[in-house]
């Protein structure tokens, strides 16, 4: 009796096994990506702010360590709109969407990206236009419908140096790259983007402080990326974002993680 008892228990694991190996493949078959890029600065006081004041917006405090209190953890304060963050529509748009409220379908999409550093290149006030998307799509196909769009203007790499990231002029006017409100337009109203992003602190152009591109695509349900980083790591076409911002309620914007999967 206790063989029959082992035999049908080693026969019950044996088939819990195989059942179980058949899931992973499955699940191995619906995954459709072979590596994660990070598109996230790490948040800390080193990172530029927006108004460049001495004083960083952000700070820690530590509230337990693993050798007084058995387990670590500290509180910290930001600012939404610091380091590699998401605007919300909220933003620049009464009754628009704030950050928690953006439908999560729109945080999975498919990532574009318009490599336009061979533009900027002593042009810091560049602004991306509807020819920059034309000869992406020449090259790489229409921009597929729903997706979020990221120019790469190279300006990352003072993303070290806070005095040349921001760039400001001696009348006070910060200098970097954004998108034109023409280009705006033609990937809201006829590719039906979800999301604009940037590897600067904006997606207007620094010396623009109306805010146009901002203004618009708010008013579109349209959010913003900012501060993106490892963009030239990226495929032009065909990975997928996962957009990952802090659900704050009623937040005109937050941190957010960006990862794109690429296949």
């Amino acid at each position: 009796m206790v063989r029959w008892k082992t035999l049908a228990i080693g026969l019950g694991l044996a088939l819990a096994l195989l059942l179980f190996a058949q899931h992973r493949n499955a699940m191995r078959e619906q995954i459709s990506f072979t590596g994660v890029i990070d598109l996230t600065h790490t948040l800390n006081d080193h990172s530029p702010s927006w108004d460049g004041a001495a004083q960083s917006p952000y700070s820690v405090r530590t509230l337990g360590t693993i050798e007084h209190d058995g387990y670590y953890y500290r509180s910290f304060t930001t600012e939404e709109h610091y380091g590699t963050h998401l605007d919300a529509p909220a933003h620049f748009a009464k009754r628009m969407w704030t950050v928690d409220q953006i439908p999560s379908e729109r945080l999975v999409r498919p990532l574009v990206v318009l490599d336009v550093r061979s533009r900027v290149k002593g042009h810091p006030d560049y602004e991306v236009t509807v020819q920059d998307i034309a000869d992406f799509e020449s090259k790489h196909g229409e921009i597929p419908d729903g997706a979020v769009v990221m120019a790469l203007t190279g300006w990352e790499d003072r993303w070290s140096d806070s005095g040349s990231y921001r760039n400001v002029s001696p009348d006070g006017v910060m200098h970097f790259p954004g998108y034109s409100l023409e280009a705006a337009q033609f990937l809201v109203k006829t590719r039906n983007v979800v999301g604009l992003g940037i590897d600067t602190m904006s997606i207007d152009p620094g010396a623009n402080t109306a805010f146009p591109v901002h203004h618009f695509t708010a008013n579109e349900s349209v959010y913003q990326l900012e501060n993106v980083g490892n963009l030239a790591l990226v495929p032009a076409s065909g990975a997928t974002l996962v957009v990952a911002p802090i659900k704050l309620d009623n937040g005109s914007g937050g941190p957010a993680r960006l990862l794109a999967l690429v296949k």
